[in-house]
């Protein structure tokens, strides 16, 4: 039995194995699978980049994403799911995203780290639980 009968569930993706635990979970927790709403989300490219096979855009960045995504989760196994690319910071437009959509839920995967990994890397998870006007199911990796 769903979760959520009919807000939209939105879950973050790094296209790491983790991802797609959250993704599965959030295909257990939704009445539809049109309620998923995955989300990459790309820092802003620098316009000075040097790109070997073409210019790194927004454009070319979020088609080459979308194929990625859709090789990794094929839209057949997966009908009626959205994913779309935002760039930025990740844990603000993830949880920007949340709101616009009026979202009942974020599934997210964290990677566990600690230490001096958690301060470099920050915490994504973190963040989204912090800024998210909806709740968050933050799906806890390995530590490493």
């Amino acid at each position: 039995m769903p979760l959520l009968t009919k807000q939209p569930i939105v879950v973050p993706w790094d296209f790491s194995e983790m991802s797609k635990d959250a993704l599965e979970t959030a295909v257990d927790l939704a009445d539809s699978n049109s309620q998923i709403h995955v989300v990459n989300v790309m820092p802003l490219p620098a316009s000075m980049e040097p790109a070997v096979w073409e210019p790194l855009d927004e454009t070319n960045l979020r088609e080459n994403l979308t194929k990625s995504f859709h090789k990794a989760v094929p839209p057949e196994k997966y009908p009626g799911i959205t994913f779309e690319v935002l760039f930025g910071d990740p844990g603000s437009q993830i949880a920007r995203l949340a709101k616009d959509l009026k979202a009942g839920l974020v599934v997210i995967s964290s990677h566990g780290r600690t230490g001096i990994a958690h301060f470099f890397m920050g915490s994504v998870a973190e963040r989204v639980t912090r800024l998210s006007p909806c709740p968050v199911l933050v799906l806890r990796g390995e530590k490493n």
